[in-house]
């Protein structure tokens, strides 16, 4: 169905290809997984799909692409309509539309399909996706999980044979993941639909892989093959696969189950002891203190009496489905909404009402599209506006992007980074004024794990040093790995305060793959594992 024949794709001005030599073949009514670390080129692979390499985005490409028999090069997008379907990182960037039921029936219009023939996709569409109770709602009023599904929807109503999908578990809430995911496996087992994937979520999608395409970045050459053969090489792997390495389980296990199956001589190994607690933050005046905190957003309470107080030192991680409250949460504590009742101060000020100039140096944040903080054309142009901005030493700027984002040119514009390496650009444009209370909305979007890595380990660093850390994510390894405390929101109201290991291992939905593979043990992450198992040696 998609081939490659050993495609190279250099960008206009690049010093090296974005992909060199691939040479695949993804077969009908299969979902092929592409892996790899930030900025290797998997959104390359999948534009050169659908023909947006290089038609849209420019640049030269060698070799060639062919899907169902066209040629990408010399079928331009709008020609391969019919055959593939794309959805990007971002589903709201893809809407037209403001309601269901004419989003889905858009693509179908453009391509001037009759209007009998589009009432009956339409209807087949909504039951297919479970969508019928919705076809009426303003997609604006949708949860992250009910819009991904629109916008697989909008593409499948057009019957591509092809669907491409760049992160389409990113920004969505654990529960919200699991129904893409289903809905891609009916794609794939009932129509035979080939489905391209490039995701960073591991954990979540590689139990489901027929193929598995790595881009190891580096010049290396692309590797394809089993998911589990494939695991076994990979720079990135999800947490059950390093679990895996570090039992030395041969076959590797990609699911939790395959794990269970095998973790009863680890559990053995385990038992009697226990994961190091971790540091406990400071006991001082907190950094910010919310209480009976109530935020109306038009007819809809987005917070109810909300309390909630953060220390020096202590990271938070705000959890809970797509619309539970988390950015509003954020952006109140950041001085950007003001509370409808209650009280918020922030290093003694109430941000909503306090000076720009004055609240820098108290909070940062760190929003969810990292484009909203970053202007320049260079990204040294943006360092040294960070600097000037937060009066610190020229270079601080520099020096974080060099730790978070290691190997990115002076004069790379921002918007050549990819997803992820946006990311920490604007992680460090805020940390330059090292404000004392840090907010990060889904900061581990489009990393990888290395990515992570790194970024944990900064977080954790300013955390030692004083800084209070609160961080709304749905990536459960994160919070695991990082958190003090978990603070689970639903429907604007606080259900769950505590710590971290106590909230995540009593939920099934936040629980990460460690706990759920070595449960009822106290494990959470792949680390503290290995460390006591370097003990006992």
């Amino acid at each position: 169905m998609i081939r490659f024949e050993q495609v190279s794709v250099t960008y206009d001005g690049a010093s090296g290809p974005a992909v060199a030599g691939v040479d695949l073949t993804v077969p009908e009514g299969e979902l092929c997984l592409v892996v790899g670390p930030s900025g290797t080129g998997k959104s390359t692979l999948l534009g050169a799909v659908s023909g947006l390499v290089p038609h849209f985005t420019g640049g030269v490409l060698t070799g060639r692409v062919t899907v169902a028999g066209h040629d990408t090069r010399t079928h331009r997008p709008r020609e391969l309509a019919h055959v593939v379907g794309t959805v990007g990182q971002d589903p709201l960037a893809h809407f037209v539309t403001d309601t269901v039921e004419d989003e889905l029936a858009y693509g179908m219009e453009s391509i001037g399909l009759a209007p009998d023939v589009m009432r009956r996709r339409v209807e087949e569409t909504l039951d297919l996706l479970g969508l019928a109770d919705l076809r009426d709602r303003p997609i604006g009023t949708l949860s992250g999980g009910q819009q991904q599904r629109v916008a697989i929807g909008s593409v499948l109503t057009v019957h591509p044979r092809v669907l491409v999908l760049d992160e389409p578990t990113s920004a969505l809430d654990p529960a919200a993941a699991e129904e893409v995911l289903a809905v891609l496996q009916r794609l794939v087992h009932d129509l035979g639909t080939t489905v391209l994937m490039a995701e960073h979520r591991l954990e979540r999608v590689v139990q489901y892989a027929d193929q598995v395409v790595l881009l190891p970045g580096g010049g290396a050459a692309p590797v394809s093959g089993p998911p589990a053969e494939v695991m076994a090489l990979s720079p990135v792997r999800p947490p059950v696969v390093a679990l895996g390495r570090l039992a030395g389980w041969s076959p590797l296990p990609l699911s939790v189950r395959d794990a269970r199956r095998a973790a009863a001589p680890l559990r053995e190994r385990l038992a009697g002891r226990t994961p190091p607690a971790p540091p406990k933050p400071a006991t001082g005046e907190p950094v910010a203190a919310v209480s009976g905190l109530t935020v109306r957003r038009g007819r809809v309470e987005a917070l109810r009496a909300v309390d909630l107080a953060v220390r020096p030192g202590e990271t938070v991680a705000l959890m809970g489905r797509n619309g539970a409250g988390k950015s509003t949460l954020l952006s109140t504590l950041a001085g950007m909404r003001a509370p409808t009742s209650g009280s918020v101060r922030v290093g003694g000020l109430e941000p909503s009402r306090a000076r720009p100039a004055e609240l820098i140096r108290r909070v940062g944040l760190v929003p969810q599209d990292p484009r909203d903080l970053l202007y320049a054309d260079t990204v040294a142009a943006e360092c040294a506006t960070a600097d000037a901005d937060a009066r610190a030493t020229p270079g601080t700027c520099r020096a974080l992007v060099g730790e978070l984002l290691p190997g990115v040119a002076d004069g790379t514009h921002p918007r050549d980074l990819s997803e992820g390496q946006r990311l920490a650009l604007a992680l460090a444009v805020v940390l330059t004024a090292r404000p004392p209370l840090i907010l990060l909305d889904e900061p581990t979007r489009g990393l990888d794990y290395a990515a992570k890595a790194r970024l944990a380990a900064h977080l954790r660093a300013l955390a030692a040093d004083g800084h209070a850390v609160v961080l709304a994510t749905h990536d459960v390894e994160l919070a695991a790995e990082l958190a003090h405390r978990v603070v689970v929101l639903a429907d604007g109201d606080l259900v769950a305060d505590g710590p971290t290991a106590e909230v995540v291992v009593s939920s099934p939905a936040f629980a990460p793959q460690v706990a759920k593979v070595l449960g009822p043990l106290p494990w959470l992450t792949v680390g503290q594992v290995g460390a006591a198992l370097a003990g006992t040696a």
